[in-house]
């Protein structure tokens, strides 16, 4: 009786024993396509040749394409794919609409 009473405090507590892992916020998240260097360097086995090859291969539509684009190998890649993102750049605003050009008056 006492364990299933500890166990229903700690799992309301939040007891980091009994919490299962989540992943991390899209905030925490680093974004391929916007972290500065020093960002990517943050990552587990990136450092500064791998950070600046990242940015010189950017935009990124999908952060899987660090290894379809060989910057990255696969194991790397496995232990980083939960801390980044590569959210679609910021794309360009509409074109503004001209004004027909105005038309000389036809003579006749």
């Amino acid at each position: 009786m006492r364990f299933a009473l500890f166990l229903i405090v700690a799992l309301v507590l939040g007891v980091p024993a009994f919490a299962q892992p989540r992943p991390a916020p899209a905030a925490a998240l680093i974004d391929l396509n916007s972290a500065s260097r020093d960002e990517l360097m943050t990552l587990d086995g990136i450092g500064e040749v791998r950070a600046d090859a990242i940015i010189r291969a950017r935009p990124f539509r999908a952060k899987t394409e660090l290894v379809e684009r060989r910057l990255i190998p696969e194991g790397l890649y496995d232990k980083i794919a939960d801390k980044v993102m590569a959210r679609a750049p910021a794309s360009p605003p509409p074109p503004t609409a001209k004004p027909a050009p105005a038309t000389p008056p036809k003579r006749t």
